[in-house]
């Protein structure tokens, strides 16, 4: 018998684990979580008699492959009509985001905007974050939607510190036409009223899984680990916390910023626009987005859910898009011994990584092993 420890049961986590099941009764895998709970910011939770989740968490890919997979257990209901707006202060106004071209004759410095537009480089050759937006819109559209939006997601003092642009979304730094959305994706959100819940339930229940379970130390080159009084070992390692954790940080802590969740409840039935499912602010305000959870849940109630986030250091939840911290975690990736493997968002150490990635990760993986 093969044992297989997971680390973490969240999205990736749980994928791995189903995906390990489908190859029974060859593996014995154990699947370890820190906190009382699969599903981590998946899980639905409920306020005021509202499910939600920690930030929005719509299912967004344009791989049919895990689509098909994760309606089959979890159906799908698809939201195609979908938009999301951003507030600018300084106009007093929303327009679509992404950036929309039909928007700017709605802008009081429209000419001022055309002009930029009309001289524009090429964003190809750029050095940092902010000289491909500039070069990609123009100096007024930047300082509008993405300079300080971007400062405050990441919690940085200035935009040149970000040397990468795959996480940004690069090719559609303006589009043109009436959909402002993802309109090559398949956007989605579970039917039921529980969201991923069944997900994490059904994915699990050929593993052992130890809730409120702590691994106090990390051998992963003897591939094993230290808890609940005793060392443990495995035959295979699938990780997906931050790779720094299961190296007792030999190369330094990886960064991650977090968020904080303000929900409040609404005395409407519907609050934003029709369509509106986000509502993005591009300025000083301390909160990057608003998010009316019944556009997804499609939740019956004369009341409406909104959660607020607030860019934060609380929580692991993005990892920092730089080059060198990408090269920080691949230093500990390499470290890692033949059957030990890091996937999901905090396990690649990719932002850009979401719960479609990490499904196809964990495919990946069962094929591999």
């Amino acid at each position: 018998m093969i044992k297989v420890l997971i680390i973490g049961g969240g999205f990736a986590g749980c994928a791995a684990a189903h995906q390990i099941s489908l190859a029974k009764p060859l593996y014995d895998v154990t699947l370890i979580e820190k906190s009382s709970f699969l599903g981590a910011g998946n899980k639905t939770r409920w306020y005021g008699g509202h499910p939600y989740t920690f930030g929005p968490r719509h299912f967004l890919t344009q791989d049919e492959e895990v689509y098909k997979y994760l309606d089959e257990i979890v159906p799908i209901r698809r939201c195609k009509e979908h938009e999301f707006i951003t507030y600018i202060s300084q106009d007093s106004n929303f327009y679509n985001f992404p950036i929309n071209a039909d928007d700017i004759p709605k802008m009081p410095d429209e000419e001022k905007i055309n002009t930029e537009l009309s001289c524009l480089k090429s964003p190809e050759k750029a050095c940092d974050f902010e000289e491909y937006w500039i070069s990609s819109i123009g100096e007024t559209l930047y300082k509008k939607f993405v300079k300080d939006y971007n400062k405050k997601m990441w919690q940085i003092d200035d935009n040149k510190l970000f040397d990468t642009f795959k996480w940004s979304p690069k090719g559609i730094a303006l589009k043109k036409g009436p959909r402002a959305a993802w309109d090559q994706s398949i956007s989605g959100y579970p039917i039921n009223e529980n969201g991923y819940d069944p997900y994490f339930e059904f994915s699990t229940q050929n593993c052992k899984v130890l809730l409120s379970t702590k691994i106090e130390v990390f051998d992963i080159p003897q591939k094993r680990v230290f808890f609940n009084g005793e060392w443990f070992k495995y035959d295979i390692i699938i990780n997906t916390i931050s790779p720094s954790d299961i190296f007792e940080n030999v190369y330094g802590e990886l960064p991650f910023v977090g968020r904080d969740l303000i929900k409040f409840v609404l005395p409407s039935e519907n609050v934003f626009p029709d369509n509106v499912y986000f509502i993005y602010f591009a300025g000083d305000e301390p909160f990057t987005r608003l998010v009316e959870y019944k556009k997804f849940t499609r939740h019956k109630s004369p009341h409406s859910l909104i959660g607020m986030e607030i860019p934060s250091m609380n929580g692991k939840h993005y990892p920092m898009p730089m080059k060198k911290w990408q090269a920080v975690a691949d230093k500990y990736h390499n470290l890692q011994p033949e059957n030990v493997f890091s996937i999901g968002r905090a396990g690649s150490y990719r932002y850009e990584v979401d719960i479609d990635d990490s499904i196809r990760q964990s495919m990946d993986i069962s094929k591999i092993i």
